[in-house]
C-alpha cells in the first residue's frame, strides 16, 4: 500500500513556475501535482490566482510530466474549465457550499473535500454526504487544521481526526500539513505525524523559490526540502508496510 503525495505550489503563477515545480515534485516522488488556479484569499487585495489561464498551465504541466493535477473549484460557474482536472479540491471556505457540493455529486470526478476553518468532524462527513447522495462516491476527506484559541501556528492540525474518520467512515483521509501550521520548518514534522497516524495521503506545498511566492510563501518547501522529506517519510511508512 502507498501513501501518495500531492505536491506543488500554492498558486499557479506562470508557465515556467508550474512546470519547474511539477518536474521537481515528480522527481522527488509525488504522484499528483497540486496548484491553485483560483485562490480564495482573506484580503481582496491579495493575489487571486490566474483563473482559467492557471488551469491551462496546469494542463501543460500535466502533459510535460504525466502527473495528474489537483486544483480548487470555488464556484459552479467555473466547472466548465475543469474537464481536464483529475482531482477537484473543495477548500475550507467552501466545504459547506451545498449547491457546489450537489453539483459535484453529479460528476464522476474524484473530490478532495477539506474540513472547514472551524468545522466539526460531523459537519465534514455531512458535506461528503451531499456529494455522495447526488451520485458521486469518489470523495477524499482532507484534514487541514482548524482554528483554536491559540495562534502560534496558522491552524491547529487535528491528527486524531485520521483514526476517528477511519473508524466511522469508509472514506480515505488526506492530511495537509502546510495549511495546518503555515510554518515551513514544521511541515515535515507534521507530515511524519500524519503518516504515523495512518493518513492515506499528504498534500504538501512546494515552490522552487518560496520567498518570492505570490501566496503562502512562509509554508512552502523548496524542492530539496521536499526531496529530503519524502526520503524520511518512506522510512516512517515502511514501519506500517507502506511506501510513499
Amino acid at each position: 500500500k502507498t501513501v501518495p503525495l500531492l505536491a506543488g505550489p500554492c498558486s499557479v503563477e506562470s508557465e515556467e513556475q508550474i512546470i519547474s515545480a511539477a518536474r521537481a515534485v515528480k522527481k522527488a516522488g509525488a504522484r499528483i501535482l497540486r496548484g491553485g488556479a483560483y485562490k480564495p484569499r482573506t484580503s481582496p487585495y491579495s493575489f487571486q490566482g490566474l483563473g482559467a489561464e492557471g488551469i491551462r498551465l496546469l494542463e501543460k504541466a500535466k502533459k510535460e510530466t504525466g502527473l495528474p493535477v489537483c486544483t480548487e473549484l470555488m464556484s459552479v460557474t467555473e466547472l466548465e474549465y475543469f474537464d481536464n482536472v483529475d482531482l477537484i479540491q473543495v477548500g475550507a471556505r467552501n466545504f459547506q457550499n451545498f449547491d457546489l457540493l450537489k453539483e459535484l455529486g453529479k460528476s464522476n470526478k474524484p473530490v478532495l473535500l477539506k474540513r472547514g476553518l472551524s468545522g466539526t468532524i460531523n459537519e465534514l462527513l455531512m458535506s461528503a454526504e451531499y456529494i455522495m447522495a447526488n451520485g458521486n462516491e469518489n470523495v477524499i476527506l482532507c484534514e487541514r487544521g482548524i482554528r483554536t484559541y491559540d495562534n502560534y501556528t496558522r491552524n491547529c492540525l487535528d491528527v486524531s481526526a485520521v483514526p476517528y474518520l477511519h473508524k466511522v467512515s469508509h472514506l480515505p483521509v488526506v492530511i495537509d500539513p502546510s495549511h495546518a501550521c503555515g510554518i515551513r520548518w514544521m511541515v515535515p514534522v507534521l507530515a511524519q505525524c500524519a503518516v504515523a497516524a495512518g493518513a492515506d495521503g499528504l498534500e504538501i506545498e512546494v515552490h522552487c523559490n518560496p520567498e518570492k511566492a505570490m501566496s503562502d510563501a512562509s509554508q512552502q518547501l523548496t524542492p530539496q526540502q521536499f526531496e529530503e522529506l519524502t526520503a524520511k517519510l518512506n522510512k516512517y511508512a515502511a514501519v506500517e508496510g507502506k511506501s510513499i
